[in-house]
């Protein structure tokens, strides 16, 4: 397997690292509310494409808290990997769920968590210095602590050899072809819920040019517009 292959929904996996309210109390890279919708989306495209998927926690109640809700929402059945290390790859449970993966051809490990220049930097330069894993790290589904201290970690990962990515890019590189009709529903959908100005296209698209109708059914009446009388001068 080389980096020049590109994402299939059989040659990867996906982990989550930390994404729990404690954690994200301190990020500064991104806007929190978008870093949970770019985490979801995330999230919902595994799901779509049945890529196999981890979800690892720290100290959660002693100080950490819970894995955020919508996160838990696409994954109801999940285990939670529980762990004292801020590095993932410290936890036998990790490196072997990530083993037992690998060892069906996903070499290719996603990454998303918080925060992005210690809990995701330690686990990637790991897992690379012991395994032939490669690491692609979702860039705006992770958060550090400062602007900076999420560049500079993205930097020294990248010069590690860490493939960075983006949430959406990993999703088309998933779905590759618009061809591939039994993903093609479940990929519009969730562009449309989580893409933000692209998925409004889709939307005025599918609605204004192709005359499909509205996603969402309002059963309220729409009133004509009236002119108010104005006043004489």
């Amino acid at each position: 397997m080389s980096k020049l292959d590109v994402l299939t929904p059989e040659n990867s996996q996906l982990i989550f690292i930390d994404h729990q309210p404690q954690m994200a109390f301190g990020v500064q890279s991104i806007d929190r509310q978008t870093l949970k919708n770019n985490t979801v989306a995330l999230a919902k495209s595994a799901k779509i494409f049945d890529v196999p998927t981890i979800i690892t926690t720290v100290e959660t109640e002693a100080f950490s808290g819970h894995t955020y809700p919508e996160l838990l929402d696409v994954f109801p059945d999940a285990p939670l990997l529980e762990r004292t290390s801020m590095n993932s790859w410290d936890d036998q449970k990790v490196r072997d769920v990530l083993a037992a993966n690998a060892a069906e051809g996903r070499k290719k490990v996603v990454v998303s968590g918080l925060w992005t220049e210690v809990c995701n930097l330690t686990f990637a330069l790991s897992a690379m210095a012991d395994t032939d894993y490669e690491i692609y790290m979702v860039a705006d589904a992770s958060g550090g602590t400062s602007e900076d201290a999420h560049k500079y970690a993205m930097d020294r990962m990248v010069q590690a050899g860490v493939v960075p990515v983006t949430w959406q890019q990993v999703l088309l590189e998933w779905q590759r072809d618009w061809a591939r009709r039994d993903t093609y529903d479940a990929v519009i959908n969730l562009v449309q819920e989580h893409s933000g100005a692209y998925g409004m296209g889709v939307d005025y698209a599918y609605t204004m040019v192709h005359k499909s109708p509205q996603r969402t059914s309002h059963n309220g009446p729409r009133h004509d517009a009236v002119p108010a009388a104005i006043a004489a001068e």
